[in-house]
């Protein structure tokens, strides 16, 4: 009799306990989240954690990335992909002869230097870490500051840079077109064989626009494929777009939403101190606000942040976690530089993830990246 009342006892508790656990609000059944997640219907989705700042109109939600779209007045052919290829590769269109677009963007290193700061002219160091070309074409805006708004646009920023390549444009256009063997790739890529500015801009921000992403585990497992993510992954997906907020700044498929923020790394008062935006449109309000970078391939592209400070994701996510915390600036304030003092978005808030939270979140942002894949170097024309 006592044992079947001992055993009624452990039944009732048992069932109680489930019962508890289905109805704590911070119980998450993986099994519905995977479910949903790869149902190739977003609309099943759970709703995005979403800031009061942000336009819900405007707003797209992550997702397999899709195809580079080139623009009207450069369409794309093999046979410019193949000149700016070769231009990608050349230090020719440098001083020294010795330091080609490539140099900071290495196809064996995700398309970035993996440094800190890159070396470039003399070895000067840059002042920021280089971003990734992969993706690129995506991009609405180029560089940490968004200085160039177009891939075109941004290809002769760093010929011209002192500190990178520090040749003058047109000189490095009469290099190019001194080199017999150009001729016939101009006149396969436009028609004749001028050589200009305007052409070795068109056809290396063609090139660049063929660097993507091969489909990585996340869009195969949104696209339908529930075995591509594992339980933890499948958590880490469902924090992004929740409880750590990740999804405000890096939405769309990819993974940017091609705005600038403050996310408390200007550095101010420091040797590394870095205004951004504001070296490019002189408005205050612009002050220490960066251009958000991709996600895509996150885990190939460090050490992260504009000054490559951090040498880990597990990094970058702490501070996040901690509402990215910059201290106000005391010293400055009643001085000449109290009004460049900069304002961090009010989209970063201390999230209080804990470590599973953490961990699944950082698993996550692993399954962003595609394999490596190879590319040939090209010979160079003489």
């Amino acid at each position: 009799m006592k044992t079947n009342i001992t055993l009624l006892i452990i039944v009732f508790v048992l069932v109680t306990s489930c019962n508890n656990i289905s109805k704590d609000e911070n119980y998450i059944d993986i099994t519905q989240l995977k479910t949903a997640y790869s149902s190739g219907d977003i609309s099943k989705w759970p709703k995005p954690n979403l800031d009061s700042t942000i336009n819900k109109a405007e707003f797209e939600d992550i997702g397999a990335l899709g195809k580079v779209k080139f623009p009207k007045d450069n369409p794309y052919s093999k046979e410019k992909e193949k000149l700016g290829k070769i231009l990608f590769f050349d230090p020719r269109l440098s001083v020294s002869g010795q330091i080609a677009c490539a140099s900071c963007h290495n196809p064996e290193l995700a398309w970035t230097d993996n440094s800190t700061r890159s070396f470039g002219h003399n070895r000067q160091t840059g002042a920021r870490n280089s971003m990734t070309i992969l993706n690129a074409g995506f991009a609405h805006s180029l560089f940490w500051d968004g200085r160039a708004i177009s891939l075109e646009d941004q290809a002769r920023f760093p010929i011209k840079d002192p500190v990178e390549m520090n040749e003058e444009l047109n000189i490095a256009v009469d290099k190019i077109a001194e080199i017999k063997g150009y001729k016939p790739l101009f006149e396969a890529a436009f028609g004749n064989d001028s050589i200009s500015l305007k052409r070795i801009q068109k056809a290396i921000a063609t090139f660049e626009r063929t660097i993507t992403s091969y489909k990585t585990r996340f869009d195969k497992f949104v696209e339908g494929d529930s075995t591509k993510l594992n339980n933890q992954e499948v958590l880490g997906l469902h924090v992004f777009r929740t409880k750590a907020r990740c999804i405000n700044c890096h939405n769309t498929p990819y993974f940017s939403d091609n705005k600038f923020h403050n996310d408390g790394q200007t550095l101010f008062g420091t040797k590394f101190e870095d205004f951004g935006r504001y070296n490019v449109t002189n408005n205050v309000d612009d002050i220490g606000k960066f251009r958000t970078p991709t996600l895509r391939e996150v885990s190939r592209t460090g050490p992260w942040m504009h000054h490559g400070h951090f040498p880990s994701l597990l990094d970058v996510v702490e501070l996040y976690n901690l509402g990215n915390p910059a201290p106000i600036q005391k010293k400055f304030l009643g001085t000449a530089r109290d009004t460049l003092i900069p304002e961090i978005s009010p989209i970063l808030k201390k999230l209080d993830l804990n470590k599973t939270e953490i961990d699944a979140l950082v698993a996550f942002l692993e399954t962003l990246s595609s394999s490596r894949g190879r590319i040939l170097i090209p010979e160079l024309p003489e």
